[in-house]
């Protein structure tokens, strides 16, 4: 007999923790990655300590495809760290950038927990399907888990702090209210719709465009590579959107269009895993109207494709989504997000192999030790914003 190891894991879906052969682990942490990406809880919300240990190991356990780059510091002088996830392009040829951001509103928890839970899935996936393999040759994606992280920091503080949305900035001289919505702090069509200049509102757009750290740090590192990156995603909740540029009602996006087709297609992707619709269209058609987001931003400086996502749910729970809906969320998110990336990898590169877009959220996983012939398999088969 010849033993061959038909391994698949399985993931709980209340835990999310791997059920797996610790005997063979070595056999297969090069396939699978870092083991601390497989043990951490994906189906859990984490403070800020616990998000920024986890980067470090994925950085350890993965150094062939992610490294960590601090790009930007906090009013609270934290630092605000992305991922770059990417593979050496093999013919030597300048990669492109995607761009994907979390927790730029501190209260809206789901959406960190859907970048780690992003991160993840590529982690465990790339080299064992091809297309993403070879779309992570051509393409570095930036992931930042949390921009705000000083308002997400006092987010965890107790009970009174859990629904804060902005910044932790000092008030003006003529106020007491702490904090900057950094959503409508950005160079596009700042301070004209759908904000205040009250320091006291939760929608309070800052002295200035861009006078807030975090938004500079952004506005600056994506400025700086604006003729490479292709699309720009930033990840909110509530509602089930996929928003669209612009916010102001009176600017329409020159590849509007594309755009809606594009997020239309994202959207049934969404809606093949878990049935949740989701509604496409620009935040005056289907929320209302905005200035100073950096979905608008990143559209004027000339990056084509850009969208906001704003996740589960539509209003029972809001910015508290339970736990056990981390899970479904993140799986139907990833499938649009895929989707998108997808999308936008073939029309910058059309010259690689087609392939069907697939969601690669991991429903189930098993280890299995076989005594036969060998067969690889890997089923794979989360207001005012």
């Amino acid at each position: 007999y010849v033993l061959i190891y038909w391994r698949l894991r399985v993931f709980n879906h209340v835990s999310n923790t791997c059920i797996s052969n610790p005997i063979h682990d070595d056999v297969y942490s090069s396939v699978e990655g870092s083991e601390s990406t497989w043990s951490y809880n994906y189906t859990k919300y984490h403070p800020m300590d616990e998000i920024y240990k986890w980067m470090e190991d994925v950085v350890r356990g993965n150094p062939e495809l992610v490294s960590s780059v601090p790009y930007g510091r906090t009013y609270e002088e934290r630092n605000i760290t992305l991922l770059k996830l990417g593979l050496k392009n093999p013919e030597g040829r300048e990669k492109k950038v995607i761009w994907v951001d979390c927790g730029i509103h501190a209260r809206e928890w789901i959406a960190p927990a859907f970048c780690q839970w992003f991160t993840k899935e590529i982690v465990h996936s790339y080299k064992n399907d091809k297309k993403l393999e070879q779309m992570l040759q051509n393409l570095d994606i930036y992931v930042t888990p949390v921009i705000n992280v000083d308002g997400y920091v006092f987010t965890w503080v107790n009970d009174s702090t859990r629904l804060w949305r902005k910044s932790r900035s000092p008030p003006p001289s003529n106020s007491s209210c702490y904090g900057v919505d950094l959503n409508r702090n950005f160079n596009a069509n700042w301070g004209t719709v759908g904000v205040s200049l009250d320091s006291c509102q939760n929608n309070y757009c800052g002295t200035a465009p861009v006078s807030e750290p975090e938004a500079k740090a952004v506005a600056e590192l994506v400025g700086s590579m604006v003729n490479k990156v292709l699309c720009f995603l930033t990840i909110h909740s509530a509602g089930q959107l996929i928003l669209l540029p612009y916010g102001h009602p009176e600017i329409s996006a020159p590849n509007y269009n594309e755009l809606v087709s594009v997020g239309e297609a994202a959207a049934a992707e969404i809606k093949k895993v878990h049935g949740m619709d989701y509604t496409v269209g620009t935040s005056p058609q289907v929320l209302y109207p905005n200035s100073g987001s950096s979905r608008d931003w990143a559209r004027l400086i000339g990056i084509p494709f850009s969208y906001t996502f704003e996740l589960r749910d539509k209003g029972e729970f809001s910015h508290l989504l339970p736990e056990e809906q981390i899970q479904p969320t993140c799986e139907e998110a990833y499938a649009g997000a895929l989707s998108i990336i997808t999308y936008v990898h073939d029309k910058a590169f059309p010259n690689t192999a087609p392939a069907t877009v697939r969601s690669f959220t991991t429903f189930s996983r098993a280890v299995i030790t076989v005594w036969s012939t060998a067969v690889a398999v890997s089923l794979t088969t989360g207001v005012v914003f």
